[in-house]
């Protein structure tokens, strides 16, 4: 919305800042982390005032969480609210992919709401029946894959680039839309399983979505991709504003998330928060690079579907208890070590990933 006071400038004045998405992205990382800070714990009181008893914890779960009764979910309401408000007010209005993202993002997070709801209303772990949440997060990446498609350019609509190899593309023709919606729900469904612990997933969100923001921008400049030998998407630089309030968001609700956390982010966040880097790794045609920098979330479903998958074979158990961070869990890791480890790994997966853009 303010890149419009560049209308207002000559070229020489503080309107032309605006033309700048480093500036514009600065502005959304501050609006976000401010608006955090600000409604942060009106939020929480308000969320432990309408749900009595919080979020239900599982009984077959770590004997540790028992103590966690009591705390209020949805705080994933919070990274939401601070994320809509930083895009709009920073991000160019009439970029489609900041569109894309944001649609996916809030469409999840509405999915996310009411299974939330529906723990905290029926005073248990059911929420929303697991193939209805699928299906509605099958239909919204679809729409996000056809949209995708729709705006990228005509040399890149419908094709997979591949890391690590120079100007190769694969023509998926229709089978693209298929794979958008594996990429974008997998992406979700991962983020959702790692929201374990507290602040376990929302540094490793803010830190794949750094990384997925450098390449948005470098993949949205032609000089960038020139140097770099990587494909050349116009438009996605602008998606470093919404990665940047995402991370300010972020930053303000691990103020209240982090050990021992007051609020949970629920399946709102981690959903939604899940949904966006996907959708952003199909925007920028990144989709592969996703499964290395966001590598944690896909060993954490990786975990949960080794073990359901070999329960059902064998009777037996590969981990003490999915997903893998509850098995260190029982192993005695504390859960503070347990969160930094998984940190670390996060940043390091990272960079790996953003060195994909060079090594070509």
């Amino acid at each position: 919305m303010l890149y419009w006071l560049t209308e207002f400038s000559d070229g020489g004045d503080v309107f032309n800042l605006f033309r700048y998405i480093t500036f514009r992205a600065g502005g959304a990382f501050f609006t976000a982390l401010v608006f955090g800070f600000i409604f942060g714990l009106p939020l929480i009181n308000l969320l432990r005032r309408h749900q009595g008893k919080g979020q239900p914890i599982r009984d077959d779960g770590p004997e540790t969480h028992l103590a966690k009764a009591g705390t209020p979910t949805m705080g994933g309401v919070l990274i939401l609210g601070a994320l809509l408000t930083s895009t709009l007010l920073w991000a160019r209005l009439d970029n489609p992919y900041i569109w894309i993202v944001l649609f996916v993002t809030l469409a999840y997070g509405l999915i996310g709401f009411a299974d939330d709801y529906a723990k905290v209303s029926k005073g248990n772990v059911k929420g929303v029946p697991g193939r209805v949440r699928l299906a509605l997060g099958f239909v919204i990446a679809g729409i996000a894959g056809v949209w995708a498609a729709s705006v990228h350019p005509e040399a890149l609509s419908y094709k997979l680039a591949l890391p690590f190899f120079k100007d190769t593309l694969l023509n998926l023709g229709v089978v693209f839309v298929p794979f958008a919606m594996i990429v974008i729900v997998g992406a979700a469904n991962a983020v959702n399983l790692t929201d374990g612990l507290d602040g376990l997933a929302i540094m490793p969100v803010m830190i794949a979505a750094s990384a997925l923001g450098i390449i948005a921008y470098a993949v949205g400049r032609v000089d960038f991709t020139e140097y770099l030998d990587v494909h050349y998407v116009p438009g996605t630089g602008e998606i470093l504003i919404f990665t940047a309030g995402l991370i300010g968001g972020g930053l303000g609700f691990l103020w209240y998330n982090a050990p021992p956390a007051a609020v949970f982010m629920g399946d709102t966040g981690s959903l939604a928060l899940g949904g966006a880097l996907g959708a952003i790794a199909v925007a920028t045609k990144h989709e592969i690079v996703l499964a290395i920098v966001g590598g944690l979330f896909v060993v954490e479903a990786l975990s949960v579907i080794i073990q359901v998958l070999y329960f059902k074979r064998t009777g037996k158990r590969v981990f003490l208890m999915a997903p893998i961070h509850h098995h260190f869990e029982k192993k005695g890791w504390a859960e503070p070590q347990i969160v930094i480890r998984f940190w670390i790994i996060s940043l390091i997966l990272a960079l790996i990933g953003l060195a994909t853009l060079k090594i070509r």
